[in-house]
């Protein structure tokens, strides 16, 4: 079987770490400037640099997403920017624009060139295109059903084939929205999308009497431009027959914790998937951790053909089963207890469920033992981000995390 990328977002360091720890094989970054994720943590130059080196220090890869459309007053900045990534041996730059793909070809002619998701390739034609341009990948436009990737497979099998695999999906074709735009003065081809598509609107109608009357969905609101989110859990082996090699997951705004949940189903199910074919979805657990986390309806929106059905009316966003409760610091063998650092508040009494890409997930910890790091017993753990002491036999490690 072709090695198949599990590629994850990173929006800052801790979410970089948290998605290399929970599997991920690459992940893909912004810089300060010249990215659609603008209100990301994103990287700043010492820190791309540092991430580079972190990812290749674990046999990982990483990417780095110039993805605006870009203005002429752009360029400049971006060839600098391009020779920069260049030097510090980024894996390979995301770009959407072709005039800052042609910078990007003179200035670091070196740098691998991914095409961006916000080109809307759609076909065969297209993607030849951007391969004798020089493109070494192509991230699909999510309208594509699998039949259609493979036949783009078919017609240009040299070329890297990405294409997303979980996460929010958007109203507009390839995320090429202008409603932020007209809405709020907020480019979304420029990193700054309010995201008006998750708001709840409101209709009115006027009667025979001259009144307004609301239109309304139900009590919760209308949202008729909020999006399912995509999940393809359950069909990474037609995806891999389809030809695709790197399987993104959406998020670079999303929480560390969001990140380690979807990285670890989607990890554990890949690995399945390479040892017992499409069986490996008989297995329950990897659908159910998906439902840990923050996330709307889901849908596997094109992929399986035209598709009607990929609106959430529901609401914005369901809250998920768990809450991250505390990410583990370290494990002190000796004594039998876990350093943690709070995140959401727990108690003593309290049941924690593990999280971890070892064999531990989902081992239970009761709230039994618990001290500040003075060794001072605490019974309710409600101060964010203070160190605690959790005794439990169960070996943690750095970067497991608790969740309730």
């Amino acid at each position: 079987m072709k090695d198949l990328e599990l590629l994850a977002p990173a929006g800052d360091f801790e979410k970089l770490k948290t998605a290399f720890y929970f599997g991920a094989d690459a992940a893909y970054v912004g810089g300060k400037n010249l990215t659609l994720r603008a209100f990301a943590g994103n990287f700043d130059n010492a820190e791309m640099a540092r991430a580079v080196r972190y990812a290749h220090e674990r046999g990982k890869k990483l990417y780095v997403a110039v993805n605006i459309l870009a203005r002429n007053s752009d360029l400049g900045e971006a060839a600098e920017y391009f020779a920069f990534l260049q030097g510090i041996g980024a894996d390979g730059v995301i770009v959407s624009d072709i005039g800052l793909m042609n910078v990007a070809k003179r200035a670091a002619p070196s740098l691998p060139l991914h095409v961006s998701t916000q080109t809307s390739a759609l076909n065969s034609e297209t993607v030849k295109f951007y391969a004798g341009f020089g493109a070494r990948r192509v991230v699909l436009a999510r309208e594509l059903s699998l039949k259609e990737i493979a036949e783009i497979r078919a017609a240009v099998p040299e070329t890297e084939i990405e294409a997303f695999a979980h996460g929010a999906m958007c109203i507009a074709y390839s995320g090429r929205c202008l409603l932020s735009n007209y809405l709020d003065g907020r480019d979304s081809n420029r990193g700054a999308c309010v995201q008006p598509c998750r708001w709840s609107y409101e209709l009115r109608e006027k009667n025979s009497a001259g009144d307004f009357l609301p239109v309304e969905e139900d009590g919760r609101g209308t949202y008729i431009l909020n999006s399912k989110d995509l999940n393809m859990l359950d069909y990474l082996g037609e995806m891999a027959e389809s030809g695709v090699t790197s399987f993104k997951i959406e998020g670079r705004m999303k929480s560390a914790y969001y990140i380690a949940t979807v990285v670890n189903a989607y990890r554990r199910a890949l690995d399945s998937y390479a040892a017992v074919g499409k069986a490996y979805k008989e297995n329950p657990l990897f659908q159910s951790e998906l439902g840990k986390t923050a996330h709307r309806a889901f849908t596997t929106a094109y992929a399986l053909g035209n598709n009607d059905k990929t609106v959430n009316y529901a609401d914005s966003q369901s809250r998920g089963e768990r809450t991250f409760a505390a990410v583990v610091l370290g494990y002190d063998a000796a004594k039998g207890r876990a350093l943690v650092e709070m995140r959401n508040r727990f108690k003593k009494g309290d049941v924690l469920e593990t999280l971890s890409p070892r064999e531990t997930l989902n081992a239970k910890i009761e709230v039994d033992g618990l001290t500040d790091e003075e060794g001072n017993a605490v019974e309710d753990a409600k101060y964010v981000q203070q160190k605690l002491w959790i005794y439990t036999g169960i070996k943690l490690e750095e970067g497991d995390i608790l969740r309730r």
